[in-house]
This record gives C-alpha cells, sequence and structure tokens, in this order.
C-alpha cells in the first residue's frame, strides 16, 4: 500500500489494513503538526499490488470501487433498472442508505394499475392512458404516459414469473381493485378495476422478488451507505458517487459508466407525511448541488388518508374495497364534491374536498380537525382477506378497530410528481439556451426521484408501482444498449473529488452553530404551513423568506459528534442539506406557477390557465430561476387526448 499525502486540507487520515487484496481502512487521525494546509492521504488501490506501470489506476484521497453501472437506491426502481443490468453481464451495484427490502417502497400498500384485463375481459391500456393524462391535469408527456401504460401488463407479468404472490380470483388471476380516477371507455363506461393488488402489501411483496431476482442475477449491494454526492469530470459528465460506509465510516469513490438516481421522494421536507424518514430527497439535492434543473418540483401529492396525528398512510384501496369518508354528522360528503365518482375520485379532487370540509366546521374530534374513513359495512371477513395491514395499523396508531368503528383521516404530502427530468429510457436531461433537451451524459434517474413525466400536476393511485418497474426496466436497457456501443468518460481528477466530498468536510469540520434536529423541524414546518393542500401568495412568500435565512443558519450549524462508525447524526446533517436544497426549490417554483393545477392549488389564482403553463416547470438552481419547458402533447401510436376541464 502506497501512501502519498495531498497538502489539501488540516488533518491526516491514513487508512491502512490490507485484507482480501482489497483495503479495509481503520482511521488514525495525526495532526499534521507543521505541514501547513495537509489533510487527507493519497491511496492506491489495486487488488494483487503488481508494478508501477499499474499504479495508473490510483484515485486520489478515496478507495475506489469501479462497476459499469451503479444505482443509487435500493427501492422498487432502483432494484428493477439492477436487475436488468445484471441480467444483461454487466457489472452492477445497487447502493442504499438502508437494507434494500426496508425501502420506502415497502410501505406501498394498495396495487400497480395495469390494465392485464384480469378483472374485466375488455379493459383496454388506452382507457388507463386517458385516466392517466386527465389524472396529470393534461400537463403529463403524452408519449411517456403511453409507453407506460402500454408496456405495463408485460412488466407486470414479468414479476408474476419471477414469484410475486399477488393475490388471486377464484379464477386463479391476478385480482385487481379499484382506484380513484380509473375509468372505462374514456370516462364513459363507469368505474374500473385496474389496481393489481397482493392484499394491501404489494410493495413488500414487490420488494422481496427483485431483491430476490437480483440476487440470482449476481447484483452487487453496498448496503447501509449513504452517497455523499454525484463526481462531475472535466467535460461535466457524471461519472460515479462518493459514498460512506455508514458501518465503518470509509468514504469512497464509486466509478461507473453510468449512474442512475432511484433515490425516491423528499416528503421530509414537511411535518406530516407518510414518508419514510429515509426520505430525504438525496438525488434531488445532489443533481441541484450539481447545477442540473429539476422540473414541475412544485407539485406535491397530499394522500387523502394518512392517519391523523401520525402521517401513516391508509391506503386508497380502502375506499376501492368500498370504505367512504364521512364528516361529524356522518355525511358522506364526496357525493356533494364529486358526485360521480365520490370518493374514488382524483386524489387531489379528494384531498381538497376533506380541507374544505374541515375549513367550514365539519370536521371531527375535540379540535374538528380531521374527518373519518367508515369500513365497518364491508364486515370483518373482507377487511382481514383484502385490508390486514390496515386493521393492524389503524389499531396500533389510530387506536381505532375498523371492523367496529371509523378511522380519523387528515390528507398528508405523500409524493413527489416532479423530479429530475428525464426522457423515456431513463437519460437525465437539463435545457440548452434556446430551451431544447441536452442528455447530461453519465446520469440517468428513474422512479419517484425522476420526472418522465408521466404524473403532471396530479399522480394516480397504483401508477407508482407501475412507474418504477417499467422506468426501471427502460432505463437498464437503454443503459446496457449505450454501454456495449463503448461509451467512455475522461477519468475524474482530484479536484473533481474534492468537489463531491467538500460537504462531507465542512460539516467535520463545524464548530459552534444550532443543532440539526432544529433547524429540520423548522424547515419542515415553514413547509407545512406555506406550501400545503392550498397556497396563498403571502404565505408562499413568508415561506421564502424563512428558508433563505434557514440556508444561512445551516452553513453556520454544528455537528457536535464527528465520530465515523454509524454516526447516524453525521447522516442527518447530511440529509438537512439535500431537504433545504428541495424545499427552496419546491417554494420558489410553487410562487412563479401562478395558476392553479392538479395538486398545485392557490387560493389567489383559481383558475387553470392554460394559456400560459400547459408546460413543465423548470427550476435551474445556479440562477434560482423558474424556466419552463414544452409538454409533449403527441403519442406514436394514438390519438392525443386534449386539454378538457376535469370533472369527476
Amino acid at each position: 500500500c502506497i501512501l502519498v499525502c495531498a497538502c489539501v486540507g488540516r488533518d491526516v487520515d491514513y487508512r491502512h489494513r490490507l485484507h482480501s487484496n482489497i483495503l479495509i481502512w481503520q482511521t488514525v487521525n495525526v495532526l499534521a503538526a507543521g505541514l501547513s494546509g495537509v489533510r487527507r492521504c493519497v491511496i492506491a488501490d489495486i487488488p494483487r499490488l503488481g508494478k508501477l506501470d499499474h499504479l495508473e489506476s490510483w484515485v486520489m484521497a478515496l478507495r475506489t470501487l469501479t462497476f459499469d453501472g451503479v444505482i443509487v437506491g435500493g427501492g422498487g426502481a432502483g432494484m428493477r433498472a439492477g436487475l436488468q443490468l445484471a441480467q444483461s453481464g454487466l457489472k452492477t451495484a445497487v447502493i442504499s442508505k438502508v437494507f434494500p427490502t426496508r425501502s420506502h417502497t415497502v410501505s406501498a400498500q394498495g396495487g400497480i394499475t395495469c390494465a392485464i384485463a384480469s378483472d374485466d375481459p375488455d379493459d383496454d391500456w388506452r382507457w388507463h392512458m386517458y385516466d392517466t393524462v386527465k389524472g396529470s391535469d393534461y400537463i403529463g408527456d403524452q408519449d411517456a404516459i403511453e409507453y407506460m401504460c402500454s408496456v405495463g401488463p408485460e412488466a407486470v407479468y414479468e414479476l408474476e414469473h419471477m414469484g410475486m404472490p399477488f393475490s388471486r380470483t377464484e379464477s386463479g388471476r391476478i385480482y385487481q381493485r379499484p382506484f380513484g380516477g380509473q375509468s372505462k371507455d374514456y370516462g364513459k363506461g363507469g368505474q374500473a378495476s385496474r389496481t393489481c393488488a397482493a392484499e394491501d402489501r404489494t410493495g413488500h411483496a414487490l420488494l422481496h422478488t427483485l431483491y430476490q431476482a437480483n440476487l440470482r442475477a449476481g447484483t452487487t449491494f453496498l448496503s447501509e451507505w449513504f452517497v455523499v454526492d454525484l463526481v462531475k469530470n472535466q467535460d461535466g459528465a457524471v461519472v460515479g458517487v462518493v459514498a460512506i460506509c455508514i458501518e465503518t465510516g470509509e468514504t469512497v469513490y464509486v466509478k461507473a459508466q453510468a449512474t442512475v438516481f432511484a433515490t425516491g421522494g423528499a416528503g421530509r421536507i414537511y411535518a406530516s407525511t407518510t414518508n419514510a424518514l429515509i426520505n430525504t430527497g438525496d438525488g434531488i439535492g445532489m443533481a441541484l448541488r450539481a447545477g442540473f434543473p429539476v422540473q414541475d418540483i412544485e407539485m406535491w401529492q397530499f394522500h387523502p388518508t394518512g392517519i391523523a396525528g401520525h402521517g401513516i398512510l391508509v391506503t386508497e384501496g380502502c375506499r376501492g374495497e368500498g370504505g367512504y369518508l364521512i364528516n361529524k354528522d356522518g355525511e358522506r360528503f364526496m357525493e356533494r364534491y364529486a358526485p360521480n365518482a365520490k370518493d374514488l375520485a382524483s386524489r387531489d379532487v379528494v384531498a381538497r374536498s376533506m380541507i374544505q370540509e374541515i375549513l367550514e366546521g365539519n370536521g371531527c374530534g375535540p379540535e374538528a380537525d380531521h374527518v373519518l374513513l367508515k369500513l365497518d359495512h364491508l364486515g370483518k371477513d373482507v377487511l382481514e382477506r383484502r385490508l390486514p395491514g390496515i386493521l393492524e395499523l389503524s389499531r396500533t396508531y389510530a387506536h381505532a378497530d375498523p371492523t367496529k368503528e371509523a378511522i380519523p383521516v387528515i390528507p398528508t404530502c405523500h409524493y413527489m410528481m416532479g423530479g429530475i427530468p428525464t426522457s423515456v429510457d431513463g437519460q437525465a436531461l437539463t435545457q440548452d439556451a434556446t430551451g431544447g433537451d441536452i442528455p447530461i451524459q453519465g446520469l440517468y434517474a428513474v422512479g419517484e426521484a425522476a420526472c418522465v413525466s408521466v404524473h403532471g400536476a396530479n399522480r394516480l393511485g397504483g401508477n407508482s408501482l407501475l412507474d418504477l418497474i417499467v422506468f426501471g426496466r427502460a432505463a437498464g436497457i437503454h443503459i446496457e444498449n449505450i454501454l456495449r456501443q463503448g461509451v467512455s468518460f475522461r477519468d475524474a481528477t482530484e479536484g473533481d473529488l474534492d468537489d463531491a466530498v467538500a460537504r462531507l468536510d465542512r460539516w467535520d469540520n463545524s464548530s459552534g452553530g444550532e443543532a440539526v434536529d432544529d433547524l429540520k423541524k423548522e424547515l419542515q414546518n415553514t413547509m407545512q404551513i406555506n406550501f400545503g393542500v392550498f397556497r396563498t401568495e403571502s404565505n408562499m412568500i413568508e415561506g421564502m423568506r424563512v428558508l433563505a435565512e434557514l440556508r444561512e443558519r445551516i452553513a453556520r450549524a454544528h455537528l457536535p459528534d464527528k465520530s465515523e462508525v454509524f454516526n447516524t447524526a453525521r447522516l442527518e446533517a447530511l440529509e438537512l442539506d439535500n431537504l433545504l436544497d428541495v424545499a427552496e426549490a419546491t417554494a420558489i417554483t410553487a410562487e412563479g406557477r401562478r395558476e392553479s393545477r392538479g395538486a398545485h392549488s392557490r387560493v389567489d389564482y383559481k383558475a387553470r390557465d392554460d394559456e400560459n403553463w400547459l408546460c413543465h416547470s423548470m427550476y435551474f438552481p445556479k440562477e434560482m430561476r423558474v424556466g419552463k419547458r414544452a409538454v409533449n402533447l403527441t403519442p406514436k401510436t394514438v390519438p392525443s387526448f386534449e386539454p378538457q376541464e376535469r370533472t369527476y
């Protein structure tokens, strides 16, 4: 092992134990007295150390792991992309900050919406496409929606062949339940049942199925690793990421020709959310810090039914099975707001209706701050067979037995419709000076971290899991084709790697300042109050002011514990940076979109403005500027669906 000091900091970290032909580092912090500016040592990581002419593979200061493709995020989208690459024989790694089957996909309950014609032999993917375009409030890209809905059945059957334990009908076919916003015959044939379910634990079944398939395919899993930032070379291409092994604290350069962000959402920017603690927008934060734009980031879905006081998700499948919402008088109030679809209107419609009921004094409980979800009329047998997880969650967190009493629910932040703009094959995009799309070399995004865009201003229930498997698969196929053609990028320099670890160094060298937890709570409360279901100009301006102030305070914040081994406080500090970047992008873009569309509902601009805003928003972080990107209204094989007023 050859050690060479790079004069770029203050402390020297000597990590020097050789085991099994790779470096497993133990850290001894040595004060570099008299060595001005020395901070980090350069380590040549060469399995089977040999002649000096092999030393050109050194990477300054960091051990290097090299793969053809690296996927950041071990949820449904990440594992589906990883599976596609590994099955093609490419050297593939999936990096996850939790064990993969604990990724947030596991919390998806209701199912995968797809026109497999199990419930209705006449069901058609074109009807599903129509519902999705309408649900998006017409800013979903119709070529991408066409692809998702038409390829969806094949992707679902692939899961079935992998062994995914779907619920079954009496005839043995995959069970499908009704979900909100679904219709037959382009909205003229009544309610459809199109969501393929594994009881109310579909995400759990999906993750375990994909994890087992990845193990068979030989995917490398770097579980409990945290990605600090992406690495850009001198040409601006993404050539991997810098990551921390949480168990040891080792910082590693994971080098790849293709880097896929599958980091999920960022619901933790809000105080009340169905999202897991890990959903801190890591991929979006990394993209923004690299200067890449994000699309439609103001569009946040508030799921109608989070358990009041906790935010824990109660699946839309409850209403699909026949449950309904009531106010303090026991009235089924959705009959007034959506006379046809009622409780199975699209999520943005139901969430606004619930908040309106509460604002009008029809809320339930001592504080009149929630409504009730009634399920007891369905019977104990149906609930235990179709919704066993909901029974358990309700009894544990709402202290309510759904077989006997209603569940207290409130709209809760659930899903990020925006994200890193991509093509249908997952290629990350930016814009040139004229607004034209430019691919970001080496970078791809899939799942909730991406904005393809199939969800537009409002996602339909069950389309999230479909998005994961369809576009995870598509990105894998595309990357395989690209890499087989022999793409190659210039190696990262020492300066490029220093850029990638800069914020880690900032926290490790912090002193004084406020605590991370206090700043995070203030950020979350600011977003909850000022950027919720209903938005006003005055509230958003105030929210932006507080976020700007928080940016200055977070820059001076303090990390007291600077240890390396399993230091979760260190990770939370890094996550706070990501939360701030996503929150700021959300706030600026929400204030800039001066209309109401889908989940973005402004009290001061109540109407949808197709003349000025039938388009995607684009947030450019370096200028903190909101731009526009055209919506693709032209499918490839079917007529386009022209924008119309949405009614349910």
